[in-house]
Formats: C-alpha cells, sequence, structure tokens
C-alpha cells in the first residue's frame, strides 16, 4: 500500500514543511519570550575606577552588586542619566533617548567594574566614603550629629553568586526538551500503531489507515512453489487461483467464477504461510500481507476502519490476493466471552470484515487468502460459501513428502551425500512438520560445526533428531547407582513390552541418558496409519505402562517416573472411551465436539450418571493394561533381568540388542524392511559412538576410584 504519511523531503529533493518545524519553532519562541521577559532597555558598559569614582561621589547610583567577588555592577541613577553629560558617552550615544516618548523609567544602565580583589575594592570604597564623611562634617560641632552622618553615609554593598547563561536558565531548557521529546516518542509511538511511515504526526491521524505490507515480487519475495516441498494437493488448489488471476479468459469462457476466498487450515509448522509467501512470489498480481492481530488496536473502532481502509486499498489495485495470517485473531465466533471488555471491539471488526468479502456492495477482483490452525473457533459465518470458497488441509508430511521437504532445506548444506540417506531420514522423523524438518538440518549442521567437522555426517543428522525429539542430553546430571537401576528397569520394561506386543510401535533404542526433563526414554518409529483398532491403541497402552510395571514386578514398589506414562495413557483411555466409542459399556457414542464450542460450556455433554461410568471404564481399561503389562514382565523376568543389566552398564542399547534377548518378533517381517532400511549402518555408528563414550565412562569412574 502507499505510503501516505508525511515526509521531510519530496522524492525530487524540495522542501516540504513538516511537523517538526512546528516544535522548532515553539522552542525558539518560548525561549525568545523567556529571556526577554524584561519590560526593561537594558545596557551594560565596563569603566575604570576613575570615572566610577566620580560617580560614586555624587551618589548616582542606586545599588552596588558585587557578583562572584569578581566583579561589581553599579546601576546607574535613571534621573542622573538625563541631568548629567557625564553619561553621554555611555548612554546617549547608545541612542536611549533618541525616541522622544523614551521612559527613564524604563532604563536599566549599569557600569562594571573589574577589580583586582575584593579586599582592593572594600578598600576603595571605603576611600569614598571617607570623602563624604569629611564632605558633610566639615563644619559640624555635635558629636551626636557627625555620628548620624557618619552612619549615613555608609556605602551598602550586596553580594551575589550569578551562574552563567546555561547555569541560570538550565532548568527551563531541559524541561522543555523533556516536554518535546516525551511529545515525540509519543506521536512515534502513534505512528508505529498506525502503521505509517511518514512524519512524526502522521500516526495518529492515520492510526485507522491499514497495516499490510504490499509485496514487491521483484524485491521484497524470492519464494516459489518450487520452493514448497510436499502439499501437492495444496499447491494445486492455490496456484489455479494464481493461474485464474493470470489468465482468466481459460475459466470464465466456461461460465466459472474466481473464488473469493480460500482458508489454509492445519497443525503449525505444516507449511500454512510458506504457501502463502509461494503466491506472493508466483502471482503477477499485487499481494498484501498481514496478520490478524494487526487489526486490533487501542482505539474503540479501530479494527472496522483497517478493515474497510485494507478492502478500499485493494479494490483500486484489483484484480489482488489479501493474504491474512492467524485469521483467528479477529474471525472467532461472536458471542462467547461477553464478560470480556474488548470483545465487542473484536466483533465489530469482524463484521465489517464479513461485510467487505461478502455484502451488499461487490468487491470483485480481490482474492482472500487465510491460514489458521484452529479453524474450529472461528465464526460460522466467515467459513460459509461466498467468503471462503474453499479450506485447504495442509496435513502433516508423508514419508515421501518429508523426503521432498529435506531435499529442499539439505539444499544449501554441505553434507556427505555418499553417508547420509535422505530416504534414511525421512523413515526416521514420522510426523515430524515442515517446521521440524528445517530444525532438523539446522541442528544437524550446528552438531557438525560444534565438533569442528568439514562435513555433515549421517551421525549429525541422528543426533539432532534426538535433541528435538528427548531434548539435550544431560549427562552432568548426578544419579545415584540406585536411581540409575530404577530408571534402567524402567526402560527396560518398556522396551521388552513393547518388543512382545504385535500392535506396540517398532523399538529403535533405550537409553537412560537424561535428556531434558526426562531421565530416560525409549524411541520408536511408529507405523503410519490412517486408521487406528482397540487392539493397537490397547498394546500402545501397554506398553506405555511397561515401566511402571517393571518397577513394581522388581522392586516391589513405584516411583513418580512414570508421571509422563500415566498421563499419556489416561488421554487415550479417555479418547477410547468418550470420543472413539470402543467401549461396550458407553457404546457407540462420541462425546468429542469438532466445533470447539464446549471450550465455553460450562456443562459436560453427558450426565453425572454417564460421567461416573465413564470414570469406571477408564479405570477399568487402564488397570487391564497394567495387569497385562506385569504379566508379561513376569514370565520374562530373566530376560528383563539381562536387558537391565546390559543398559545398566553401557547407557544405551539398540534393536539388536533387544533382538538378541528376546528373538526376532514374527509379525515383523512384512516391515522390517520398510523400517529399518538403512537401520543396520545407524546401529553400527549409534553403537560404535556409545561404546565409545561408555569405554570413557568406566575409565572415569576407575579414576574416581
Amino acid at each position: 500500500m502507499a505510503n501516505k504519511g508525511i515526509k521531510i523531503n519530496k522524492p525530487n529533493g524540495k522542501f516540504k514543511f513538516n511537523l517538526y518545524w512546528i516544535y522548532i519553532l515553539f522552542f525558539v519562541a518560548i525561549t525568545a519570550i523567556y529571556l526577554t521577559s524584561d519590560s526593561k532597555s537594558s545596557i551594560n558598559k565596563e569603566v575604570s575606577w576613575d570615572k566610577l569614582e566620580k560617580v560614586l561621589l555624587k551618589k548616582d547610583y542606586s545599588k552596588i552588586k558585587i557578583v562572584n567577588k569578581e566583579y561589581a555592577e553599579i546601576t546607574i541613577k535613571p534621573q542622573a542619566l538625563q541631568r548629567d553629560t557625564m553619561y553621554s558617552d555611555l548612554f546617549h550615544n547608545e541612542g536611549l533617548f533618541s525616541n522622544n516618548n523614551q521612559s527613564v523609567d524604563k532604563i536599566n544602565a549599569t557600569y562594571t567594574y573589574k577589580f583586582v580583589t575584593y579586599e582592593d575594592f572594600r578598600d576603595q570604597l571605603k576611600t569614598v566614603e571617607n570623602q563624604w564623611i569629611a564632605k558633610d562634617t566639615v563644619n559640624m560641632t555635635d558629636e551626636l550629629s557627625k555620628q548620624v552622618v557618619i552612619a549615613k553615609d555608609r556605602i551598602n554593598v550586596n553580594t551575589e553568586n550569578k551562574r552563567s547563561f546555561w547555569g541560570d536558565n538550565m532548568g527551563f531548557i531541559v524541561s522543555t526538551i523533556v516536554i518535546i521529546l516525551l511529545w515525540v516518542v509519543f506521536f512515534r509511538m502513534m505512528n508505529r500503531g498506525a502503521g505509517s511511515g511518514g512524519g512524526i504526526g502522521g500516526g495518529i491521524f492515520n492510526v485507522g489507515k491499514s497495516k499490510a505490507k504490499l509485496y514487491d515480487k521483484e524485491k521484497d519475495n524470492h519464494v516459489t512453489f518450487a520452493d514448497v516441498a510436499g502439499l501437492e494437493e495444496a499447491k494445486v488448489e492455490v496456484m489455479e487461483i494464481v493461474d485464474f488471476l493470470k489468465s482468466p479468459d481459460k475459466y470464465t469462457k466456461l461460465g466459472g467464477k474466481i473464488p473469493k476466498g480460500a482458508l489454509l487450515v492445519g497443525p503449525p509448522g505444516t507449511g500454512k504461510t510458506l504457501l502463502a509467501k509461494a503466491v506472493a512470489g508466483e502471482a503477477k498480481v499485487p499481494f498484501f500481507s498481514l496478520s490478524g492481530s494487526d487489526f486490533v488496536e487501542m482505539f474503540v473502532g479501530v479494527g472496522a476502519s483497517r478493515v474497510r481502509d485494507l478492502f478500499a486499498t485493494a479494490k483500486e489495485k484489483a484484480p489482488c490476493i489479501i493474504f491474512i495470517d492467524e485469521i483467528d485473531a479477529i474471525g472467532r465466533a461472536r458471542g462467547k466471552n461477553l464478560a470480556s471488555g474488548g470483545n465487542d471491539e473484536r466483533e465489530n471488526t469482524l463484521n465489517q470484515l464479513l461485510t467487505e468479502m461478502d455484502g451488499f456492495g461487490t468487491n470483485a477482483g480481490v482474492i482472500i487468502l487465510a491460514a489458521t490452525n484452529r479453524a474450529d473457533i472461528l465464526d460460522k459465518a466467515l467459513l460459509r460459501a461466498g467468503r471462503f470458497d474453499r479450506q485447504i488441509y495442509v496435513e502433516l508430511p508423508e514419508v515421501k513428502e518429508r523426503k521432498a521437504i529435506f531435499k529442499v532445506h539439505m539444499k544449501d548444506l554441505k553434507f556427505d551425500k555418499d553417508e547420509v540417506n535422505v530416504d534414511f531420514l525421512a523413515k526416521q522423523t514420522p510426523g515430524f512438520s515442515g517446521a521440524d524438518i528445517a530444525n532438523i538440518c539446522n541442528e544437524a549442521a550446528l552438531i557438525a560445526a560444534r565438533h569442528n567437522k568439514k562435513m555433515i555426517g549421517k551421525q549429525d543428522f541422528l543426533d539432532a533428531v534426538d535433541r528435538i525429539i528427548g531434548g539435550l542430553e544431560k549427562k552432568s546430571k548426578i544419579i545415584s547407582p540406585k536411581e540409575k537401576k530404577i530408571i534402567a528397569y524402567h526402560e527396560a520394561g518398556h522396551a521388552s513390552v513393547s518388543w512382545l506386543l504385535e500392535y506396540a510401535n517398532p523399538l529403535l533404542k533405550v537409553t537412560i541418558v537424561p535428556r531434558g526433563q526426562a531421565l530416560g526414554a525409549a524411541w520408536y518409529v511408529p507405523e503410519e496409519r490412517q486408521i487406528t483398532t482397540k487392539g493397537q491403541m490397547m498394546d500402545q497402552m501397554i506398553s506405555l505402562l511397561g515401566g511402571r510395571a517393571s518397577e513394581e514386578v522388581v522392586f516391589g514398589e513405584v516411583s513418580t517416573g512414570a508421571l509422563n506414562d500415566l498421563e499419556r495413557a489416561t488421554k487415550q483411555a479417555f479418547a477410547m472411551v468418550t470420543y472413539y466409542g470402543l467401549d461396550k459399556e458407553i457404546g457407540n457414542l462420541s462425546y468429542y465436539d469438532s466445533s470447539g464450542q464446549s471450550e465455553y460450556s460450562l456443562q459436560k455433554p453427558y450426565s453425572e450418571k454417564t460421567s461416573e461410568t465413564i470414570d469406571k471404564q477408564v479405570k477399568t481399561m487402564i488397570e487391564q493394561a497394567y495387569q497385562t503389562a506385569k504379566t508379561i514382565l513376569v514370565n520374562n523376568r530373566e530376560k528383563l533381568d539381562e536387558l537391565a543389566k546390559i543398559l545398566v552398564e553401557r547407557e544405551v542399547i539398540f534393536r539388536e540388542d533387544v533382538e538378541k534377548i528376546y528373538g526376532k518378533r514374527p509379525w515383523d517381517e512384512d516391515k522390517i524392511d520398510e523400517i529399518n532400511d538403512n537401520s543396520k549402518e545407524k546401529i553400527e555408528e549409534d553403537k560404535e559412538k556409545q561404546d565409545n563414550q561408555s569405554i570413557d565412562n568406566q575409565d572415569n569412574k576407575e579414576d574416581e576410584n
């Protein structure tokens, strides 16, 4: 959008008035008034002692002031100026009496006498006093009268510690500058709030202007659809919109109309904003970009005003595209949280947006793109056809899409192409979003640089995956031998139970090295399913409870280490009962609210009796899973002990270590190649790395002993 702010200079270099000049002129005027507030005409001349002595003897002065004990200021009586021509060389030559209407009362004439020392000047004044006394008492015989005259002929002197101009006026100057600075800062804040790029005064007047940024394809944006890996279906949808803008005749000749809006919906990090950037890079039309929060302001009515200004500007540049990121900031369903004071203002903004998108007036040539990960809370009027005609779902990438995303982000990385297999990395990162994969590539580069490598290796990528999933390794954390044994049996319980269950996720490795907030962890490669059966969910729940079951079987008591396991198992059991209808007692009922309206409800969608039944069935389901895990571990106690012992010694074990103890999983024959393609290399590298670390740890222990 064109910048409408007040600029200091015109593009052609000619001077243009700016509000800064008002502040400068105001400051100069106030300073001048302050410094010239004295109504008397003033003049000051330096004088020698000979002339000053004559003035004192005639008593033509009104006061004497000693300044800083450096010089004296002698003020001359106004009547003496006209009476005695002695002062003509000082005052008449200055033109003070050239105007006949000039009043002597308005004249402030002073002599300045710079003495050598203050004591010398006092002696000179005493000389004058003595001449007065001698003259006035020459014929006096009465001693009392003489004393009165002597007291009268004393010269009264005032002393003053006078500062410089800046010293006298610093308080006024500083206070004035502070006021001006506060004024400037206030208007700059208003200027930023209004999105104006102009002068200081433009902000408060442009507070209702839109903050949308107009992208210039040649300068601002270089992202194209080639930079967007995966998302093939979503790209087809948005590419069609771009193609419509480029060649509308292709569609209009068949009677088709351009979609008015498209809503990108998906989890965080899946590439919604990146897809919009690609549209901006590919489109040959103006592209306005802003966030939903850009409509929010502290002033009432600003949001609606900015919506009007945005669409008014867009209509001038039609055909064009408007992209609103995180539209849920203003698009939340109306009528909720009425107690909130700012909610009414947000609803006014939404109402104006609804009107502009598809209201009484026409809005031809303006396409709205928006992105959100909370489509369930958006107002229904916003989602209807005619406003957002399409909802484009941007899901988490599958293995082929993850491979393409890895290739995009590894394009600028220096890695060993013979060692790093992109297919292997894609299979090791199920459930990762595009943002997660970008983070893995960056972490791998940082890890390689930390070890002073010239190329990024396969192990660096695997360490980056572990770093993102589990957090940073904390080998310095002090863990007692007893705690280490409990953690080892806990993780061995997870590994054993998951290995012996058909539908549990395939194990990759187990570690008791603390990472993040976890004291130990088991790495799995989840199977990418579109639907999940009750048996599969039960096996996952049993494997989650395998750690706590192992603690009870071995030590006869449980610890607090299973907090995360219990949380996940409880949520899964609750979802099975209340959402998926997988419990016979509750039946084929689902209390899941896909619209998100239940978030604002104070009542449950079921009765208290049903709530008790749900609690009972959830508890029964978890208890059943827990007993199954205990039974598995009791029946395989020797193998559990052996696995825990190896884990204590080496701190990390891999799939092949579990396979040596428990044997191969018969149901993995069809999956093993898909899941562990290149896993043997990974295991060997990780094992070699861990063995070296274990040797170092053992050496350190021997040194300590």
